[in-house]
């Protein structure tokens, strides 16, 4: 599979989406945060959005739910268009089932954790997941400083996938820049979403480029 850059669109210009991921074509998918104002303190777009920016590329969409009750609402982005679905462990009433229920649909299922959520509880249901995310900074909004807290629990997360045998992909995300990915990759990371540190640049798709590059030195060596 390799390492993969996952832009994420909370940072671009959401005045024209379309757009703005029109200039990250080496993406190797899209990141789209979609909060609710009640999981997380912030509210981003919905599924009709959603399903009108599934039609405007041919990038994947990787829908990470930052909603209550994923248990309803994830489905329908399997439905929507989107590649992969990322409901929230801490907000999921049945994480297996609807983990199942995902794959079902032909999408690939992943599950969130929030930086102070341990990964030993749900050690054993990593195989009924395509990846793993794991939260380097408090969900909810961008540009916000990477938490190097965090790194032990990738490095965790990724001798239980090792051990188990599965190819999980275990994705970061919150404050992944060039300063940051190469120490992420490190630990065992090999999906990076990046918001701020790609839209900011006046090359975001440089950006990307020069991200996939720093995991890779790294990936290659460890």
């Amino acid at each position: 599979m390799g390492i993969q850059i996952t832009p994420s669109v909370l940072n671009a210009d959401l005045s024209r989406l379309a757009d703005e991921i029109a200039r990250i074509p080496s993406s190797d998918w899209v990141h789209i945060d979609v909060m609710d104002n009640h999981f997380v303190p912030n509210l981003t777009l919905g599924l009709p959005v959603f399903e009108s920016l599934a039609k405007a590329t041919d990038l994947p969409l990787d829908a990470h739910l930052m909603i209550t009750d994923p248990d309803r609402w994830a489905p329908a982005y399997a439905e929507a268009g989107a590649g992969s679905v990322t409901f929230h462990a801490e907000a999921a009433a049945a994480p297996v089932r609807l983990a199942r229920e995902l794959r079902a649909k032909g999408v690939r299922a992943s599950m969130a954790l929030k930086p102070a959520t341990g990964i030993e509880a749900y050690a054993d249901m990593l195989a009924e997941l395509d990846m793993l995310l794991i939260m380097t900074v408090e969900p909810g909004f961008g540009g916000q400083r990477f938490l190097d807290v965090c790194l032990p629990k990738i490095r965790r997360a990724r001798e239980l996938i090792s051990a188990a045998g599965l190819e999980v992909w275990l994705q970061v995300d919150g404050g992944v820049s060039l300063e940051t990915i190469e120490r992420c990759a490190e630990a065992g990371a090999d999906v990076f979403v990046a918001g701020s540190a790609v839209f900011s640049a006046e090359d975001p798709d440089a950006v990307v480029r020069e991200l996939k590059a720093r995991a890779e030195s790294i990936s290659g060596a460890v």
